[in-house]
């Protein structure tokens, strides 16, 4: 391979020609073509998940209280007890 030669010099000119004119020809500093404006692919989805953050706190705490209430109200006449 000579000097002259510079296969990396020869693929990054053969992609400056396939650029688009408004990526080669914008002065620096200037922004590129806004693009079109998308609706949010996963707005929903995200919305459900803060949501879900938001109540877990409460569904814990609600759990709690029925797992307590459950022992209170146990009279220990379950399959299990071996009084009697």
């Amino acid at each position: 391979m000579t000097p002259d030669e510079d296969p990396t010099a020869d693929f990054l000119e053969e992609v400056r020609v396939s650029e688009p004119h408004w990526r080669r020809d914008r002065p620096a500093g200037e922004q590129a073509p806004e693009r079109a404006e998308r609706p949010e692919r996963w707005g929903r989805t995200r919305a459900a998940g803060r949501a879900a953050a938001q109540a877990a706190p409460y569904l814990q705490a609600a759990a709690l209280v029925a797992w307590l209430a459950s022992g209170a109200f146990d009279d220990g006449s379950g399959p299990g007890d071996q009084s009697g």
